[in-house]
């Protein structure tokens, strides 16, 4: 048979009438944040973005990643350094960051009539951190809103309580409390006060302040699924699994974060001496809720936190916040899966059994890997740091862990850091917002496969 040349495939070009495979969610996800930064380091370039002199694309970028990373480090001082245009810039990278870029992507879609794929919806997922696709349009709605809702109401609280602050012009207290309630509600960090006249160490310390600051970071990382059911629950009258172990775990973590603070820093030597005792508890109470990804400093002087808090400051940092949240870190998710199989092996158990359930065996291999690459990057990234700059050890760790877990403390290395650390800095930022196995898995182009040959087992020692 006779094949007309006009018929031919010419290599390099898909056949007519194929269709072209799509990209898989974990690298459309990558792929979708990475072109997000530099479109927010080339806006925050702009001479228009800086109040003198435009920022440096160092500078431009870092800022870009910590704020759609949803972190709060930053290497200029915000309200010094950045017009009102650049920090309604980085306010925009702040909010997308914090209710995921593949959120907006499919509201933009749906106002523009088009039709959400099952690829979208499968990427969408993955950027929530949830199980499965089903109703996640409707989910997606729901989440917006949910999110402004939080966020207008807080903002609403903010301003209604600093617009009597007399070093604040009606203005200034308005822009500040929309800014520091969406910073807040995305454990973000990034904050106004620093740099401006009147404010010498930076946010409002007062008790209605940390209160409502610290109830937006909570609900914040508290995650998409737990918040969903706890607003069904007068409806459905029962909490999923997942969301009795979030609040569970987070509830420990909170707590035992403010008396290790308390404790630590309440004594002779620590930063809280000499302060009221239920003064200080309420001091260590914000600081552990931010510990965990929101990088607010409720302590003052923090560059001097003693020994013993900064070690616990660096564990929080780590842990993070739940799944599908605003924060970041290895998540309460993996910690709570570890420990509860780590219970169960020693109980002699078969399985990981929580609540009279067993859970899913491909669970606890999930959480072993998002800990051991956790570890990994962490490592790395400190001894890269480490090996490029004349600093201690504890503040190198404790600026990667909080560039992990996407929290933005810092111990003052920051400003101190060169541009091999800035990059260094920038993609643990980058790999903490998307999390160890997306970024695996988009590196890797990991299938599902269906093994053919079973292997005989083999014992190694461990232990």
């Amino acid at each position: 048979m006779r094949i007309a040349p006009d018929q031919m495939a010419r290599p390099g070009r898909p056949r007519a009438g194929a269709t072209r495979r799509p990209l898989p969610p974990a690298p459309r996800i990558v792929g979708g944040l990475a072109l997000l930064v530099t479109l927010g380091t080339l806006l925050l370039m702009l001479p228009i973005s800086a109040r003198e002199r435009p920022l440096a694309w160092n500078d431009a970028l870092f800022t870009a990643v910590s704020a759609l990373s949803v972190t709060g480090l930053s290497t200029v001082t915000v309200s010094q350094e950045l017009s009102l245009i650049g920090q309604i810039l980085l306010l925009t990278g702040i909010q997308i960051g914090g209710v995921g870029f593949m959120v907006v992507a499919v509201v933009i879609q749906r106002l523009l009539g088009r039709r959400i794929g099952l690829t979208e919806r499968i990427a969408l997922s993955d950027s929530l951190g949830l199980l499965s696709p089903e109703a996640i349009v409707s989910l997606t709605r729901r989440v917006l809103a949910t999110v402004l809702v939080f966020e207008m109401l807080g903002a609403l609280l903010l301003y209604l309580h600093w617009r009597n602050d007399e070093r604040l012009s009606e203005g200034q207290a308005l822009f500040f409390a929309i800014f520091h309630a969406v910073s807040a509600f995305c454990n973000a960090g990034f904050d106004l006060f620093t740099g401006t006249p009147g404010f010498p160490e930076g946010i409002p310390r007062d008790n209605l302040t940390l209160a409502i600051m610290g109830t937006l970071i909570f609900i914040g990382g508290l995650g998409i699924p737990v918040i969903a059911d706890l607003l069904t629950y007068y409806r459905e009258r029962r909490l999923s699994l997942h969301t009795r172990l979030t609040l569970i775990v987070v509830s420990f973590l909170v707590m035992s974060g403010t008396l290790g603070f308390w404790v630590a820093e309440i004594r002779g030597s620590g930063t809280l001496a000499g302060e009221n005792p239920l003064r200080a508890l309420l001091i260590c109470l914000f600081q552990s809720v931010s510990a965990r990804t929101a990088g607010f400093v409720g302590i003052a002087h923090f560059d001097e936190l003693t020994a013993p808090s900064q070690l616990l400051m660096v564990t929080l940092m780590f842990i993070g916040c739940a799944p599908a949240s605003m924060g970041g870190g290895i998540t309460t998710g993996t910690f709570a899966i570890m420990t509860i199989s780590l219970w169960s092996y020693a109980r002699g158990l078969p399985t990981a059994q929580f609540g009279g359930r067993s859970l899913a065996p491909g669970t606890s291999r999930k959480a072993g890997a998002v800990l051991t690459v956790s570890l990994l990057v962490t490592l790395l990234a400190s001894w890269l740091v480490a090996m490029t700059h004349d600093a201690p050890l504890e503040p190198v760790v404790f600026e990667v862990v909080s560039a992990f877990a996407t929290c933005g403390l810092s111990l003052g290395l920051t400003t101190e850091l060169n541009l091999f650390g800035q990059l260094v800095i920038c993609l643990v930022m980058f790999w903490g917002r998307l999390g160890a196995l997306t970024i695996v898995v988009a590196i890797a182009g990991q299938q599902r496969r269906t093994q053919l040959v079973q292997y005989p087992e083999e014992q190694i020692l461990i232990g």
